[in-house]
């Protein structure tokens, strides 16, 4: 008999706004921190232990917040918001000091991609001013390492996501556009490695575990598309999950690659085990759209959990580590 479904540990709330973006950073500190971007421009940092704001950064004048990250440690802040700009934030020593932005002229809602490469260098991978066209530069340098524009139609960049394979050359990068075609790029060749077509509607979400070179994607349809690469680095489409609902916002992967998170336009958070997408979960507690979710990856196991940010202007927070996820 199946067990009914949890509820959340807790939650936080006081943004005033959609919570369109959320991230954990667990690391250079004993306190885990979760950073959030809502529809209202405000990003907060949130002390997972007391459960209030740390900091609240007023980045996008007003704009709504779309991506939030962290940079090496939780001491640089990188942010993306609809007003066409990327911003980096000095937050060591309790500042919310502007260090940088960029413009990347697109006035779309395709988030940003990070790749650390180096201590103190990264990739970040963005929709630029043109419909089809993707950028990479480097920073803080703020190089332009390249423009990626297809030779067919394809659309608006929708999402994308940066990764370096662990033999050959790399990085690589994966886009989902709105004719619902997915581009494998090799960056330093500046050429499309494969392409396939995923979904009938616009790809709004995608991820990919660079482990098991598999990936999921996902859009308004009431399906998700799981696919691979093969040797020669071609997009073959596997499986496909049929959901109760259409709409996903956002796909996350746990970090021990056994978990699928999905962000539904139904309200609801769902649970896969990632090996064979087989369903483990609904979580119900959202009353209005699932916008992002996230797994932490802090060494404590008590902190290990998966937040959910919804347009309904509350962040949950699920303990699915320890005992594992309800079957239903």
């Amino acid at each position: 008999m199946s067990q009914p479904a949890p509820s959340p540990i807790y939650t936080l709330r006081g943004a005033s706004g959609a919570f369109n973006t959320i991230h954990f950073s667990c690391h250079g500190g004993d306190s885990p921190l979760l950073f959030s971007g809502s529809a209202k421009g405000a990003i907060h940092m949130w002390n997972l232990n007391n459960r209030r704001a740390e900091r609240i950064i007023e980045g996008h004048s007003g704009s709504s917040v779309l991506w939030v990250n962290t940079l090496h440690s939780a001491d640089t802040l990188i942010s993306q918001g609809r007003d066409t700009k990327v911003c980096l934030w000095n937050l060591s020593q309790g500042r919310s000091e502007l260090m940088d932005s960029l413009s990347t002229g697109s006035v779309g809602f395709c988030q940003c991609s990070l790749l650390e490469t180096g201590m103190k260098t990264c990739l970040l991978a963005f929709a630029g001013q043109q419909t089809e066209e993707l950028k990479i530069v480097e920073l803080p340098s703020k190089t332009l390492v390249c423009s990626l524009i297809p030779d067919s139609k394809v659309g608006m960049v929708m999402c994308v996501k940066l990764w370096q394979p662990q033999s050959g050359p790399g990085p690589l990068l994966l886009a989902g556009y709105e004719d619902g075609s997915l581009l494998l790029w090799d960056i330093t060749q500046r050429s499309i490695l494969s392409q396939t077509k995923v979904h009938l509607e616009p790809v709004m979400c995608l991820t990919f575990d660079p482990e098991s070179l598999r990936g999921i994607s996902a859009s308004s349809e009431n399906k998700l598309s799981s696919w691979m690469l093969d040797g020669r680095n071609n997009l073959q489409l596997r499986d496909c999950v049929t959901l109760t609902n259409p709409g996903v916002s956002q796909l996350s992967i746990r970090g021990d690659g056994k978990l699928l998170a999905s962000a539904g336009w139904d309200h609801r958070v769902r649970i896969f085990g990632w090996k064979k997408l087989r369903p483990l979960a609904v979580l119900q507690y959202h009353s209005d759209m699932v916008l992002s979710v996230a797994f932490s990856d802090h060494k404590d196991p008590k902190q290990r959990l998966l937040a959910a940010g919804s347009k309904d202007q509350r962040i949950s927070f699920w303990s699915i580590y320890n005992d594992g996820p309800h079957t239903v």
